[in-house]
């Protein structure tokens, strides 16, 4: 051994080659992102609760993607693996809830200030997740305009056929009669519910032994939907009793507006053939 040798549980490792946790990590950055602007105690909460959120918004975004290209390709194992892990990342999230609840309003009012008009609202890839499920609304743009690498990005987004797309353009390769329109169609726009796509669907649930690989499939797409939802419950009723009605910090209606988003589905027929199965 020479004198940069260490040994741990038995292991020799070469300090002066070997890649530390930290620095595989890049943990001097992770760790220096968190700039309190205030010197309040709650509000290093309030900004770890949010970067972790994006990280794993970020994770999901990877998972997400690579579910939709292996839909494309009609390869639904891997597929099916990558829409459990983000259901299991958005447990987490939906957690993270419970621990920014801790904070009181009167913590919260002493740093809000120091929030000056940054926003969720703003989150580039929450906005991201919700093109990708195929919640599309170009107006949610305008928020990104003074920053044109965020907006192209989301410009991409808007533009790229979303989850669901993938998985009704699967289905009318599977010999389902899929409205052409629902397969060929301005991807920019939002989505909008189908009778056809509908019978799809029911057809596949109500046949379950011949389409095993579809009917999960729809199954991974609620599970996402459901936990979605779960989620924007939690932040409303966190928002609520934090800040009560008050407006956000960006400029939206906070409590109403969040709301609203929970009378929003991303896949619809997935739940009214539940009506008629």
């Amino acid at each position: 051994m020479t004198e940069t040798d260490d040994i741990y549980d038995g292991v020799a490792w070469d300090l002066s080659r070997s890649l530390s946790y930290g620095q595989y990590l890049q943990l001097d950055k992770v760790l220096d992102a968190q700039s309190p602007r205030s010197g309040e105690h709650d509000e290093l909460l309030f900004i770890v609760i949010h970067q972790a959120s994006e990280l794993w918004m970020k994770l999901c975004l990877h998972e997400l993607r690579g579910a939709a290209d292996q839909i494309r390709n009609d390869d639904l194992e891997p597929a099916f693996k990558m829409l459990t892990r983000v259901g299991r990342i958005q447990t987490q999230m939906i957690q993270s809830w419970d621990i920014l609840a801790t904070m009181t309003p009167s913590d919260y009012s002493r740093f809000r200030a120091a929030l000056g008009t940054s926003s969720g609202f703003q989150s580039h890839q929450y906005r991201q997740i919700e093109f990708m499920l195929g919640a599309k609304n170009a107006r949610t743009l305008d928020v990104h305009e003074s920053d044109p690498q965020t907006h192209a990005l989301l410009e991409a987004a808007l533009a790229t056929p979303s989850l669901y797309d993938e998985a009704i353009a699967l289905l009318s390769r599977r010999g389902f009669a899929i409205p052409a329109g629902h397969l060929a169609r301005d991807f920019r726009q939002p989505y909008e519910a189908s009778v056809e796509v509908e019978a799809a669907w029911t057809a596949v649930y109500r046949d379950v032994d011949r389409w095993w690989d579809l009917y999960e499939l729809g199954e991974k797409l609620v599970d996402i939907e459901y936990r979605l939802q779960q989620w924007r419950f939690s932040h409303m009723k966190t928002v609520e009793r934090i800040i009560g009605y008050k407006r956000g910090t960006g400029g939206s209606s906070g409590v109403a507006y969040l709301v609203k988003a929970l009378e929003r589905p991303f896949f619809p027929e997935l739940i009214s053939l539940r009506t008629v199965i």
